[in-house]
């Protein structure tokens, strides 16, 4: 018998540091929990894609395999993309049970994460009272997922920091440069802008250039393999794990 397979399921960029990240991730993972099989595909722009690796797991024999969005949102592909890709792959392979885990945020662990990137570019927590935080996110069209980095922007503001402002590298706005902005004139003395994103490429980039052309302060890093995110993924892949437990989900083929 194989054992199950976690599959970190990434969009993908023609940036070659967003694979690079996404590699890093699974070897935190792999380190964190040896007896798991942790593998990495790509929607596009990376190979494998996820179709391709599903092919060669059950031509090994793999029979379960939990599919795990690297995403922050619930948006287009968490609920279209991936699930469209996990049914056919289902389809072909009748005997290999596919589950689609949960994205992973809202979470404290990535707020942790996110305050762990500010501090490491020079911030402390005594700087909270007079830092305004620019939440920056790659952006959606879907309200659910512009609802969450809102509701993750008030959360913040009620951890401490003296204003934090939600932003959208896409799609949505502000852009991070006019939330810079806005902040600044709202008397603002110093504003650090914080990437809600994993790994880098275009709109992370975006996100940079915003920061710099609105005067940020402090710009952090993006949250790539940082350890929250990776106990994160372990903590959705248990998850969907125990929930396949269920009565509801006996059965093979794909559960979401």
């Amino acid at each position: 018998m194989h054992p199950p397979v976690l599959m970190i399921v990434a969009h993908g960029s023609r940036d070659p540091r967003h694979a690079a990240t996404v590699h890093a991730l699974g070897g935190r993972l792999r380190s964190l929990r040896p007896g798991l099989r942790v593998e990495t595909a790509f929607l596009e722009f990376g190979t494998p894609s996820v179709p391709e690796l599903l092919d060669r797991l059950a031509l090994e024999g793999v029979r379960d395999v939990t599919a795990q969005p690297l995403l922050l949102t619930r948006a287009f592909h968490a609920k279209t993309d991936i699930p469209a890709v996990l049914r056919t792959a289902s389809a072909r392979h009748p005997l290999l049970r596919i589950r689609q885990a949960a994205v992973l945020g809202p979470s404290p662990l990535l707020n942790r994460a996110l305050e762990r990137r500010l501090y490491e570019a020079g911030l402390t927590p005594a700087d909270k009272p007079t830092t305004g935080v620019v939440l920056a996110s790659a952006g959606s069209s879907d309200p659910e997922a512009v609802a969450v980095i809102a509701g993750i922007a008030r959360g913040w503001r009620r951890g401490g920091w003296c204003a934090v402002r939600p932003a959208y590298a896409s799609a949505s706005a502000p852009r991070t440069e006019d939330a810079v902005r806005e902040l600044r004139a709202a008397g603002v003395r110093r504003i650090a802008v914080a990437p809600y994103v994993i790994a880098p490429g275009f709109l992370p980039d975006r996100i940079a250039a915003g920061a710099r052309a609105g005067g940020a302060d402090v710009l952090a890093e993006v949250l790539g393999p940082a350890p929250e995110v990776a106990r994160l993924l372990l903590r959705r892949y248990d998850e969907a794990a125990a929930a396949a437990l269920a009565p509801a989900g006996v059965g093979a083929g794909l559960t979401a």
